[in-house]
């Protein structure tokens, strides 16, 4: 019997995914707990429109993601830290301080577990952090660190 998953399912497939079962794990499993429905030819028409919004929704995404790209890497960010006499800055900078820096200069809301420092940041100068927005895409951002 084929089906269509609604759900993923161990061992079996992912969601939108048509496979093929055995008659009763389809009857007595799959079908009553409502993680798929038969392959019925008006159950694929919504499965192909389903996927195509999907498409859609995943083009706008990556569309919004491009452009937010773009506008961090265009310039730097400043970020300032107290500093002592020897350039050296009390505590580090954190991805948390990253994520505020680009909200309130860029305007962007980022969140900071997205965010990755090379190295530690403890002197002024400047650094490059990484921001990871997941399906493979991520950039490098810089940043400057000065003394407040």
């Amino acid at each position: 019997m084929e089906i269509i998953l609604i759900q993923d399912v161990d061992n079996l497939g992912g969601k939108n995914e048509v496979v093929k079962v055995k008659n009763g794990y389809a009857r007595n499993y799959l079908l009553p707990r409502q993680l798929a429905i038969e392959n019925s030819p008006s159950n694929k028409k919504q499965l192909e429109e389903r996927m195509k919004q999907v498409k859609k929704k995943e083009d706008k995404m990556l569309a919004e993601v491009n452009n937010v790209i773009a506008k961090l890497t265009e310039a730097p960010l400043k970020l300032g830290a107290k500093t002592g006499t020897s350039g050296k800055i009390f505590g580090s900078i954190t991805s948390l301080q990253i994520s505020r820096a680009i909200r309130e200069q860029k305007g962007y809301e980022i969140d900071r577990r997205k965010i990755t420092i090379a190295d530690e940041v403890k002197e002024l100068g400047t650094y490059k952090a990484t921001i990871d927005f997941g399906n493979g895409k991520s950039t490098e951002v810089e940043f400057e660190v000065v003394a407040e």
